[in-house]
């Protein structure tokens, strides 16, 4: 899924996604902002990418590779916590570091929100950014999203507690 000015496209993951996959869920530096404690081996990510549906009524979640408009691979994006009873999502994602400030993450961000707006009819994403993630922040306030809540000493990073700040957008 690509907007006619876009430069990134959303795509399913393949098979062929399997060391990207593992790269990103074993790196250690994201396991802070998510609930990843222990790494993944190849054959639970390979069995995750062979179960997968696709379907975010059926997994509950959606996990779309990020490409450029070379198809070099930039990143990941999720929607995760899928609530079909109250067409909520919760949205993450990982641009690769040597393609971080590069407006890749923001258009992808856009083409989700689209997709869940129209493809997914859902009303409302919401992301749990870490407080002092500035860059993360910045991101998902230039999409529209807007700071609804604190989230007190609610991230762990093996030496303290951080704040997180829920962001939310209505569609």
């Amino acid at each position: 899924m690509t907007g006619s000015n876009q430069r990134t496209r959303l795509r399913a993951m393949e098979p062929e996604d399997l060391d990207l996959l593992y790269r990103i869920e074993n790196d250690v530096e994201l396991w802070d902002v998510g609930t990843t404690s222990v790494p993944y081996s190849r054959y639970v990510l390979h069995d995750f990418l062979a179960s997968s549906s696709g379907d975010i009524y059926t997994d509950k979640q959606l996990r779309l590779v990020v490409e450029n408009e070379d198809a070099e691979v930039v990143g990941l994006l999720d929607l995760c916590h899928f609530d079909p009873k109250h067409l909520r999502s919760e949205v993450g994602m990982v641009i690769e570091r040597p393609w971080r400030q590069k407006g890749y993450g923001l258009e992808a961000l856009q083409q989700c929100i689209a997709y869940a707006r129209r493809t997914l009819h859902l009303h409302q994403l919401y992301a749990v950014v870490s407080s002092d993630n500035e860059a993360a922040l910045r991101l998902f306030a230039a999409a529209g999203f807007k700071s609804s809540a604190c989230l007190s000493e609610w991230l762990f990073d093996g030496d303290g507690y951080r704040d997180a700040v829920v962001m939310q957008r209505t569609l």
